[in-house]
């Protein structure tokens, strides 16, 4: 053992940011296990590395008893009494048992043993890392990608874009940068491996945290997210303060927040809608863009029934049912919407004598 070594290992300490005490911890290890092997010896030992002189020693540790069973491991009381009367039964005596050529046969053998430790040490400072990174967004760049995955990296490991995490309606090409959202970080025998995605709603609620200060600082809170990646989404967001427009903060100036959001999710629309404690403005804006006349909520099946001018139906159901489907999952009730015609056939909406007149779709707008 040379003074270059330890030179060696605090450079590698410094460039992968390893604790050196996990290096010398390691060394030891290999070095005992080279001893073992290569003087095949079964002894207790030890081995005490100097980073002063750069000296290296082998110790043997022996238990004193009465009656010695195992010469490797014990050691009689008077043959430890002869060596300082002081020692005791139970006392542990260390002689030192470095062989002359110990240090290249051991520099070969713990070679291996330390690039294990090592890369096990890396590992560590990466999960570290990364497992405070779940839920959030990180931008990489596409390394490289298979029939299962595209594997983005994101600067000391690649993740993995599964196939089903990914927008139906974007090109992932190699250099491309992107922004992904990590789902889990997971510590395996290969290493720490990163799960991301572009398709989870936790993207367009982090996306919207980073491009609007009121949400980020808390005036602003963003209550629920509903989306169908790649085609269209839904947001409600909420102001306690009833002097701030949270719609509007959301929205930008001429549209500039949202519109950039939109950028990064190429071309993905987003209904951005006011959340409302009352489940009748809530589900009425939620079904934005569309108007709504009335909504007759059900309680204790958390269902509503929403009724619509006629001419404004196929807005409401949306596209293969998409705008329904989004509202329901965004303000968590059932949505049953029915044309202003069906509802007054059924009984369900009151004519105009009672109340009812044509300015009266504006009422939920």
């Amino acid at each position: 053992m040379t003074s270059a070594m330890f030179d060696a290992l605090n450079q590698l300490s410094e460039e992968k940011g390893i604790d050196k005490e996990v290096l010398l911890e390691a060394l030891e290890a290999a070095l005992i296990s080279a001893y073992k092997k290569n003087f095949k010896s079964a002894s207790n030992v030890r081995v005490e590395l100097d980073e002063e002189t750069g000296r290296m020693a082998v110790y043997s540790r022996k238990t004193v008893v009465e009656e010695v069973e195992d010469p490797q491991l014990e050691i009689s009381l008077d043959e430890a009494k002869a060596i300082n009367p002081n020692y005791n039964l139970e006392d542990i005596i260390e002689v030192e048992v470095t062989p002359k050529n110990f240090g290249r046969i051991a520099a070969q053998a713990a070679k291996q043993v330390v690039t294990q430790r090592v890369r096990e040490a890396e590992r560590g400072v990466i999960f570290a890392e990364f497992i405070d990174r779940e839920e959030d967004v990180m931008t990489g760049i596409i390394q490289r990608k298979d029939s299962r995955f595209v594997y983005v990296n994101l600067g000391k490991i690649e993740a993995k874009l599964a196939e089903s995490e990914q927008m139906p309606n974007e090109e992932y090409n190699i250099h491309d940068r992107i922004k992904v959202y990590v789902t889990k970080v997971e510590n395996t025998s290969k290493g720490p491996q990163i799960y991301i995605s572009r398709s989870h709603p936790g993207l367009l609620k982090r996306l919207f945290e980073m491009e609007v200060p009121e949400i980020f600082d808390g005036t602003v809170e963003i209550k629920s997210v509903a989306r169908e990646a790649g085609d269209r989404s839904k947001i409600s967001v909420y102001a306690q303060d009833p002097e701030v427009d949270p719609v509007g903060s959301c929205v930008g100036q001429k549209g500039a927040r949202v519109q950039a959001i939109v950028n990064e999710l190429k071309g993905e629309k987003i209904d951005i809608v006011e959340w409302s404690e009352d489940p009748k403005v809530y589900v009425s804006n939620a079904l934005s863009p569309s108007k709504v006349i009335d909504v007759i909520v059900n309680e204790e099946e958390k269902a509503t029934t929403v009724i619509v001018p006629d001419y404004q139906l196929s807005l409401a159901i949306g596209k293969r049912g998409q705008n329904a489907r989004l509202a329901a999952k965004l303000t968590g009730w059932k949505i049953d919407i029915k044309s202003e015609t069906e509802a007054r056939e059924e009984g369900l909406l009151k004519d105009q004598e009672e109340g009812f007149d044509e300015t009266d779709d504006d009422l939920f707008e």
